[in-house]
């Protein structure tokens, strides 16, 4: 697995902003505690997956806990994620195994997210970044077919698919950027996240090779998560009609992808600084850098 720091990983979001949603409005970094200081404030909580509920299989101490009192209180939660590579069942069953009891229908993913902007598009053979060992559930219905190591097969695709990257090589990204160079077509990008922070550290996702791409081929992939506007298209769908925006508060661990989505969404946002990308790091430096702003920064979920 391709591994970043987190200052390797907040300099290469930087470097790209010219593909993200601009900023949207300042924003005051209030600090609190954890979630239940902003509870009263809000009808319904977006989580973010890594981060926040868990570091890559561990759950983040007495965040099931904390998620169970605001649920039965009343509040809405939903989990918005970027984790494109896992089938939607298996995230369920991941997220009750940690201890959260989330409905399937409440879980948003950029890979639903992906597939629900597919049934737009002309059918066409697709060339999927992904671990085949995890199989096709949810994208079996497509013409596709698993990118592997053989350069014909990225020639003769119509269109490339990239879902989950812990699988991919450096020799896959100079085969798909070659392929791409000589004839350009489509790519879509089920996670626009350049990294996830798991337990040793932050993995490389989709988005840090889809950026890669861009740059060197010249194809301009279309990204499909967070901060993208259309993963809360499936939220808002989701919680229906009826709720106040300024009710609805985003939280996550990135400042590019959780704030700046939230942000873009039109709801209140919350950082959390003591996990996930920023844990044991001073958050004051990147937002002022970044110029993203948090409505709230919690210490932990």
């Amino acid at each position: 697995m391709i591994t970043m720091s987190m200052q390797e990983a907040f300099a290469a979001y930087q470097s790209v902003r010219h593909r993200l949603p601009a900023v949207q409005r300042p924003a005051p970094c209030n600090s609190f505690a954890d979630l239940s200081s902003i509870a009263d404030q809000f009808d319904v909580f977006l989580l973010d997956a890594f981060g926040v509920l868990n570091i890559g299989e561990t759950p983040i101490t007495g965040v099931p806990e904390r998620v169970a009192a605001l649920q039965a209180a009343g509040k809405r939660v939903l989990v918005v994620t970027n984790a494109a590579g896992q089938p939607h069942a298996t995230l369920r069953q991941k997220y009750t195994r940690l201890g959260y009891d989330i409905a399937s229908e409440d879980i948003i993913s950029s890979r639903l997210t992906t597939l629900k902007a597919l049934e737009g598009e002309p059918e066409r053979r697709w060339g999927v970044m992904a671990n085949k060992n995890l199989g096709d559930e949810d994208f079996g219905h497509l013409d596709f077919t698993f990118l592997g190591t053989d350069p014909h097969l990225y020639d003769t695709v119509e269109g490339f698919l990239l879902l989950g990257s812990v699988t991919w090589t450096e020799d896959q990204q100079v085969l798909l950027e070659r392929s791409l160079t000589k004839a350009p077509r489509p790519v879509f990008v089920g996670n626009p996240d350049i990294v996830a922070p798991r337990e040793s550290g932050f993995s490389v996702e989709p988005g840090s090779f889809a950026h890669r791409l861009a740059d060197r081929s010249g194809v301009q992939p279309r990204f499909f998560g967070k901060p993208f506007r259309n993963i809360y298209d499936l939220v808002f769908a989701r919680l229906g009609p009826g709720y106040d925006r300024d009710r609805i508060v985003m939280v996550g661990d990135s400042l590019h992808t959780d704030i700046l989505g939230g942000q873009t969404a039109g709801v209140k946002t919350a950082l959390i600084s003591g996990f996930g990308f920023f844990a044991n790091q001073n958050v004051t430096a990147p937002i002022e850098a970044s110029g993203i702003q948090p409505d709230f920064i919690l210490d932990r979920p």
